[in-house]
Formats: structure tokens, C-alpha cells, sequence
């Protein structure tokens, strides 16, 4: 039997029905995207949760020309949550919001700020990188280059993306050391492939670290190198 209140179970199944459109903050890359895919959360909460409340809004919403013209484009959901903005029981239904979660004990500011510091973490970690994989996909190209050879460069990626994360700034300098990398943010100058050892200990943290943070940025290594 479940230890669940009503307003818990019904709270979560909301919560669960929404999951869909929470995932979509992977897809985010700026803070305005993350503030539509926050938005069309907590909109798509109210409906299941508050009615009276969603329907003040969905009001507007429903008679706004700019929403029906883009409906099934890629623009929809932004342009649906900027009418709902607009409209004059916004703000009372992200407040209602609010206060029904609080109300079952679910800490939905803090679930979406781990959400939303995780993307755009990945994002500025992966943009700083950028550069160096496009320079090292380049080379991979121009030469008939083995499954070493992409392993390699892979493997000089992870340094790059890991130099843009703070909390993995001191294994970096590490690697830099047993690398032997005489410019940390130029890994590719005076490069020595035998010491780019990806069994060392030294390795490892960094590895796991950059894992980790793609996995918290709705990612994965495979998915950021090959974008």
C-alpha cells in the first residue's frame, strides 16, 4: 500500500504525465529554451491541476491567431508559451503552481534549477570545445584515419571539454602534467600520443568527471561529439 497521500498520488501523476515535456530541457541551448521548456511544465501541470486556473489562460491562448498559425511547426511550443505569458492569469497559475507542489512537499524550483544549471553547464563546456573538434574531425577526415585514430582524438576532446568545467579544473591540470602538455588550452601543440594513455589513473576522474557532466546536461559524449 502506498504511503502516498491523495494530493501526493495526484501530484505525482501530473508530475509523471509531464516527463515528456521536462526531457525537452535536453534539447535546449540557450537560457531563453530552457525558460519555454520550464514554462510548458508548469502550463502543462496547471491543466492536469488546476483547472480554474489553466483555463484563464488557455483562454488567450486558444483565440491567439500567432498560436494557430504556427501549430506543428518546430516554433509552436515557443509561441504557444509566449502567449500564455501574456495573458493576465499567468502569473496566478505559476503561483498556484508553486504553492500546490509546495503543498505535497515537492521542490519544484529546486528540481528545475538542477535541470537547468546541468544544461547549461554541458553547453558552455561543449561550446568551448568546440573549436578543437572540429579541427580534430577535420584531420580525421583529410587522412584515411583508423578507430585508434578517432579514439585518440576523442580522447583530446574530453581534455578540451573538461578545461570549461569548473569542478574538474584540477584533474585537468593534472592531465596537462602527465601529458605533458607545455600549453594547457592548446593540447594539440608539441602533442605526444604515447603519453595520452587513457588507462592511467590519471585519466580517469577526468573521464568520469566529463561523463558526468554530459549525462547532467540531458547528454552523452557519443551524442555531443557527434553533433
Amino acid at each position: 500500500m502506498s504511503d502516498l497521500t491523495p494530493d501526493q498520488i495526484e501530484f505525482t501523476n501530473a508530475f509523471n504525465l509531464q516527463r515528456t515535456t521536462l526531457a525537452g530541457f535536453a534539447k535546449c541551448q540557450n537560457q531563453e529554451e530552457l525558460d519555454i521548456v520550464r514554462d510548458a511544465f508548469y502550463l502543462g501541470l496547471a491543466r492536469d491541476l488546476l483547472p480554474m486556473e489553466y483555463q484563464r489562460v488557455s483562454a488567450k491562448v486558444v483565440t491567439d491567431s500567432a498560436v494557430a498559425d504556427t501549430v506543428g511547426t518546430s516554433d509552436s511550443m515557443a509561441n504557444m508559451i509566449q502567449s500564455a505569458r501574456t495573458s493576465p492569469g499567468w502569473d496566478d497559475l505559476i503561483e498556484a503552481v508553486h504553492h500546490k507542489a509546495a503543498a505535497v512537499d515537492s521542490d519544484l524550483e529546486g528540481i528545475w534549477k538542477t535541470l537547468e544549471e546541468g544544461r547549461l553547464e554541458w553547453i558552455k563546456a561543449v561550446n568551448g570545445a568546440h573549436p578543437i573538434k572540429e579541427l580534430l574531425k577535420k584531420t580525421l577526415a583529410e587522412k584515411d584515419s583508423m578507430e585508434g585514430d578517432v579514439s585518440d582524438a576523442k580522447m583530446i576532446w574530453i581534455y578540451g571539454v573538461s578545461l570549461n568545467l569548473k569542478q574538474l579544473q584540477e584533474h585537468a591540470a593534472t592531465w596537462a602534467r602527465v601529458a605533458k602538455i607545455s600549453n594547457p588550452t592548446q593540447p594539440l601543440i608539441g602533442y605526444k600520443e604515447k603519453l595520452w594513455d587513457p588507462r592511467l589513473d590519471e585519466w580517469r576522474p577526468l573521464d568520469l568527471g566529463v561523463q558526468a557532466a554530459a549525462e547532467r546536461g540531458g547528454s552523452t559524449l557519443e551524442e555531443a561529439w557527434n553533433a
